[in-house]
């Protein structure tokens, strides 16, 4: 195959596969589990064949040694969970999601990174705008997904692929049937698409278009956890752009200020929280999520060390996750904060595992973001709007962590895993800017 059309295929796969982790959903709602599992499997066999021919790439010191420790200490637990069976079972998903994201991140340059994540979160935005505008005009009542029985009982709301509620201004969950999972993919999607615009890279009528239904979007879900996010990634950029605008050692003044507003932003939290939460429209339990951090602990804490083995998501069928989150009746399968659920899974190690992962993640994305691009005695080569992306996703990540549990878990971790992989050789962005 000729080099340009062998580009072309790696972009494309990357396209389905990102698809397929950040709107999964959309896939098993219409077509069923069994086909988005055969899907799962075919994209996997492909990647590990790409790996296979793009060895040679691999270097020891390329690979983040916390984020390996995690990933196999995670596998490992197979040996000493609760419940083996189950562990393999939902392990097999976190394996498919690892391998897609190490096959993306080896083989695929930057800048196609940038655009094939930027095509996908289009067609997902696009697809779940007209997917609720179908629902709207031409169903006109809220629909389950194809896999559920709505023939006997009633199924609770919350199970429902679109609750139609566009007309009424929201909230919508789109093709990925959940507000807040939408809300978060549009707040990347603010970030790839303004990093597009600012690097011209996409017509600028066109990117400008994107980024208004984009904040729509984030309107329309209504979701108070990627309001918080979206805030912190702001702040974040503002305050790298600040640092790009000073000398090295002229910085000082930059990183007090952000020390100071840091523990003014805590100290506030901590006295205004019950404020806090009524202007988003949550209550003092954070919509059961506190009762949800309670059960996860308590359970947590007969095996804190070593934990009781990889379940992510839990499986809904298990004594006595099953019975973890439970609100109205409904059957939650996920501990809203990563941490907390890691905890759980897999104990002190694999919390301090996955804290030590994102921390390097974050500091390495950090100074990618800041400094200059330099790869030789240049010194004076110009900042790109694209080495923003990885600390501005991974931040919105980590803000995610604390009410989610999607960092370990389909997009969130496929994509720890590519920007993992790719900042530990800063030249894979700093020299695709050149």
């Amino acid at each position: 195959m000729p080099a340009k059309e062998y580009r072309k295929a790696k972009t494309g796969l990357a396209v389905v596969t990102l698809f397929m982790l950040f709107a999964g959903e959309a896939i098993r709602n219409l077509l069923g589990w069994e086909i988005f599992m055969g899907m799962g499997v075919l994209i996997t066999a492909i990647y590990i064949v790409v790996i296979i021919r793009a060895r040679h790439l691999i270097h020891w010191r390329s690979i983040p040694f916390w984020l390996a420790f995690f990933a196999l200490f995670a596998v490992a637990s197979v040996a000493w969970a609760y419940s083996p069976a189950n562990t393999a079972l939902t392990l097999w998903p976190f394996i498919e999601v690892t391998i897609g994201g190490v096959g993306i991140a080896l083989t695929l340059p930057w800048n196609d990174f940038i655009r094939a994540l930027g095509t996908t979160l289009r067609w997902i935005l696009a697809a779940s705008l007209l997917f609720e505008l179908w629902v709207s005009f031409f169903v006109g009542h809220a629909i389950y997904p194809v896999f559920i029985d709505t023939s006997g009982e009633k199924v609770p709301a919350v199970y429902q692929w679109s609750r139609n509620l566009l007309l009424e201004g929201g909230p919508i969950q789109g093709v990925v049937g959940n507000r807040n999972q939408l809300g978060f993919i549009a707040v990347i999607a603010l970030i790839v698409f303004s990093i597009q615009l600012a690097q011209k890279t996409v017509w600028r009528n066109w990117g400008t278009v994107w980024i208004v239904i984009t904040v729509a979007i984030i309107g329309l879900t209504r979701s108070a956890t990627d309001l918080i996010a979206l805030l912190a990634v702001a702040v974040v950029a503002l305050f790298a752009l600040w640092l790009r605008a000073h000398l090295a050692s002229q910085r000082r003044p930059v990183y007090l200020t952000m020390l100071g507003l840091g523990v003014a932003g805590i100290v506030t939290v901590s006295v205004a929280r019950e404020q806090i939460l009524s202007l988003l429209g949550k209550g003092s339990d954070l919509t059961g999520r506190t009762d949800i951090w309670a059960a996860v602990t308590a359970l947590a804490e007969q095996r804190p060390v070593f934990g009781w083995g990889w379940l992510s998501p839990w499986v809904p069928w298990l004594e006595p996750f099953n019975n973890l989150a439970v609100r109205s009746g409904v059957h939650y399968l996920q501990a809203h904060n990563v941490w907390i659920d890691v905890w759980m899974q897999l104990g002190y190690v694999g919390v301090i595992a996955l804290g030590i992962a994102i921390f390097s993640l974050l500091s390495r994305s950090w100074f990618i973001a800041v400094d200059r691009p330099q790869w030789d005695l240049v010194e004076t080569r110009p900042y790109s709007p694209s080495s923003l992306l990885p600390l501005l996703v991974t931040v919105a990540l980590l803000t995610q962590s604390f009410s989610e549990s999607q960092l370990v878990v389909q997009s969130g971790w496929a994509l720890v895993v590519i920007f993992s992989l790719t900042v530990m050789v800063p030249t894979r962005i700093t020299k695709a800017l050149s």
